[in-house]
């Protein structure tokens, strides 16, 4: 399975990382939330209020991952592009060596920034796209105007870097799902990743998709072909998390968290980044160990697929 999940575009669920992975294995995947300022109020975002990072702060963040052998490295928000030592962030990431440096970004950014990004060593970008015409697209991004900059964007990074498209699915756009995936097709995108959001059901629409474009995007046809909902554990499911053994979510604070999906559901953060990053791996063994995912609402019923699904196989191989 998880061999399975590597080939297909989540390139740190592997077998062997399962194997392996501790609190003294190098870091495989960690994000770091910028900013919550966000010039779009999409309906669906679990918003967060709080004052930029620190630059400091982060730079010893990033810092402290690639000390300990962070390969992927994924930069959110809010929107990441409004925060402007950003290139600073990408700099030390790309001199400790990460083999991913990623942005998540709405797509409203100039041109001229996401050529900047691509320069400064930026080789995947996450871009939401929520709607197939810009009528549903002012709809889904909660303000006027910005979806054909967007198309635009989309269309210009596919070209040069590995470019994915995320589309969070609501009452408000599930209809034209099917037309949106068709769009980021024609638009050249690397592949697809279609989840619905946290407030609606997690199972997701037919969609009757040509056979050949599932075969064109593995993580869409993944994701459309799963047995299971896109949230939330089975009883058969394994109630601890290891993946928080070897990847982490931190704040704009330098609080973290046991994955990206749990700070913004506002749940409590595992401890406090204090310059000692021994100290954050050591809670999160101890967390991992304790917690009962089944006892916590958030990871019960919002945990992605293929988070579950790394860490059964974890389980598997352990026992």
């Amino acid at each position: 399975m998880m061999d399975k999940l590597a080939s297909i575009g989540f390139y740190t669920l592997r077998d062997e990382r399962a194997r392996t992975s501790s609190v003294s294995s190098p870091l495989h995947r960690c994000e770091l939330l910028l900013t919550s300022r966000c010039n779009f109020n999409c309906p669906y975002c679990r918003k967060r209020a709080g004052p930029d990072i620190d630059q400091s702060l982060a730079s010893a963040i990033v810092l402290a991952w690639m000390n300990e052998g962070l390969k992927n490295i994924r930069f959110s928000g809010g929107e990441p592009t409004l925060y402007k030592p950003i290139f600073d962030l990408i700099y030390i990431a790309r001199r400790g060596r990460a083999e991913h440096i990623a942005i998540s970004t709405n797509g409203s950014a100039s041109q001229e920034t996401y050529e900047h990004l691509l320069t400064a060593g930026v080789n995947d970008f996450s871009v939401s796209l929520d709607a197939c015409c810009s009528a549903t697209g002012d709809t889904m991004s909660g303000v006027q105007g910005h979806w054909k900059q967007v198309i635009q964007n989309i269309q210009f990074l596919a070209a040069r870097t590995y470019t994915t498209v995320g589309i969070v699915l609501t009452d408000a756009n599930v209809r034209e799902a099917r037309e949106t995936i068709l769009l980021a097709e024609s638009l050249g995108v690397s592949d697809i990743r279609i989840i619905p959001a946290a407030q609606v059901a997690s199972v997701l629409p037919s969609l009757d998709l040509p056979k050949s474009l599932l075969g064109k995007y593995p993580i869409l046809k993944y994701r459309i072909s799963s047995y299971r909902p896109v949230r939330g554990l089975f009883p058969c499911d394994n109630p601890r998390c290891p993946l928080v053994l070897d990847d982490m979510a931190m704040d704009e604070n330098g609080f973290h968290y046991p994955c990206i999906i749990y700070m913004r559901e506002r749940g409590s953060p595992i401890g406090q980044f204090n310059g000692d990053i021994r100290q954050v791996r050591d809670d999160r063994l101890r967390w991992s160990e304790e917690h009962d995912c089944f006892s916590d609402p958030i990871c019960k019923g919002n945990c992605l697929d293929v988070c579950i699904a790394y860490n059964n196989r974890w389980r598997e191989l352990r026992t």
